[in-house]
């Protein structure tokens, strides 16, 4: 299995994790996957009253060095552990 495939088939675990998963990694995941799919952030920072969508751009922001590669490697090893602690928890 290629990089990508694995890639989309992780993107699809993603969507069974709990809900209780902490923001901090959604947001980690979030920035990732933009960085991995779109590559480098392409939109300016929303207004300082839009916190949803800032904490996600700052979180795509924070990985637009990462080649689409390494995006995608990390976002399958985030899921990865993500999966395993709530293995562990349940």
């Amino acid at each position: 299995m290629g990089l990508q495939e694995e890639f989309e088939e992780h993107a699809k675990k993603a969507m069974t994790l709990p809900e209780d998963t902490s923001n901090e990694s959604k947001l980690i995941l979030y920035g990732l996957y933009k960085q991995a799919t779109v590559g480098p952030i392409n939109t300016t920072r929303p207004g300082m009253f839009n916190m949803r969508d800032r904490a996600k751009w700052d979180a795509w922001k924070a990985v637009e060095e990462k080649s689409k590669e390494d995006a995608m490697g990390d976002y399958i090893t985030k899921v990865k552990q993500l999966l395993e602690e709530a293995a562990g928890s349940a």
